[in-house]
């Protein structure tokens, strides 16, 4: 039996972290430390993408050799402009009253990089999110909890802003924070199968 390839996260992010662990995935968490103000590009799916890249060669160059990096990267395109954290609790209610009762895209860029041979495929996935009509009062709770400050866009799918979420068109993970099926195709791409890294049970956890 082969030994199994080091998947390493280059992200903080926790739901990231839950999504690839309830896929059957064991990753180790490697932040990137990447200055997000410092990039910028023509569409917010484009700057999606040059972060996610950017944050996965950050991490590759210190991870262990032989394994493959994973870097991610959110932003809501609303208005062809790309929204990711809230500075503070002010923009973040602007940001709300801007966004309810309207719908954004979410773009995710990933970023996958084998250190193995230095190769790497990008992609990015997109998926469109209603936005309910949340009132002033309902707002000022939100944002409030802190929530908003941590993510981009300034909601969360599975958080205390699900119930302003009316519905979505795509993939929920990338929402939350990673697709798994464009992650599979990107591995797939580095002719790696997404099976080949689902944690092993051993005899006591079987």
């Amino acid at each position: 039996m082969t030994d199994q390839r080091v998947l390493v996260l280059a992200s903080a992010s926790p739901a990231r972290l839950a999504l690839l662990r309830t896929a059957g995935l064991a990753p180790h968490v490697m932040v990137s430390d990447v200055d997000e103000d410092a990039y910028s590009a023509a569409t917010p799916g484009e700057l999606a993408g040059v972060l996610a890249e950017a944050k996965a060669a950050a991490v590759a160059a210190r991870a262990p050799e032989g394994a493959l990096v994973l870097g991610c990267d959110s932003v809501l395109d609303l208005d062809g402009r790309a929204l990711g954290k809230p500075a503070d609790a002010a923009e973040a209610v602007a940001r709300w009253r801007q966004m309810r009762g309207r719908s954004g895209v979410l773009r995710t860029g990933h970023c996958v990089i084998d250190t193995a041979n230095g190769a790497r495929a990008v992609g990015t996935a997109a998926t469109t999110v209603h936005f309910g009509t949340p009132d002033d009062a309902e707002i000022a709770a939100y944002v409030a909890t802190g929530e908003p400050l941590r993510v981009a866009g300034a909601f969360t799918l599975d958080g205390h802003s699900g119930p302003f979420i009316e519905g979505i068109e795509g993939d929920h993970g990338n929402v939350i924070g990673l697709s798994l099926p464009l992650l599979r195709r990107l591995l797939a791409e580095l002719d790696v199968r997404i099976t080949d890294l689902w944690q092993r049970l051993t005899p006591d956890s079987a």
